[in-house]
């Protein structure tokens, strides 16, 4: 017997304790990774929302952000959007989308696009 490593020693590392940590340990863990550095895609009424005011129209809301019209500058034409309601223009505004402005009455809150500022 010999006392000195073997042939087949030599040929096996250990791995540094720091690499396996580093790596993920489930599958979904990678998949949890990659889905939260993705932008959110838009929802229906947000896309509506963002091409009514590309159209020409213009977001208004009361003071609270509740109750949103779409206001045509053209003719003075209101819509009343039914898919869009306080949540969906909070996301636009909170995903820089849009922006506020002063409106025409102190309690009101008109939106513009950041893109396409009128």
């Amino acid at each position: 017997m010999r006392n000195g490593p073997s042939a087949t020693d030599s040929k096996v590392r250990s791995i540094p304790a720091s690499f396996l940590r580093s790596k993920p340990l489930y599958r979904y863990d990678m998949a949890k990774k990659k889905t939260a550095s993705l932008t959110p895609r838009l929802t229906e009424s947000e896309q509506d929302l963002l091409s009514q005011l590309e159209q020409g129209y213009q977001l208004e809301t009361d003071s609270l952000g509740a109750n949103p019209v779409l206001r045509r500058l053209k003719d003075d034409e209101v819509i009343r959007p039914l898919s869009a309601n306080a949540s969906t223009v909070k996301a636009l505004e909170e995903r820089g989308l849009i922006h506020p402005v002063k409106g025409r009455d102190p309690l009101t809150i008109v939106w513009r696009s950041k893109k396409n500022p009128i």
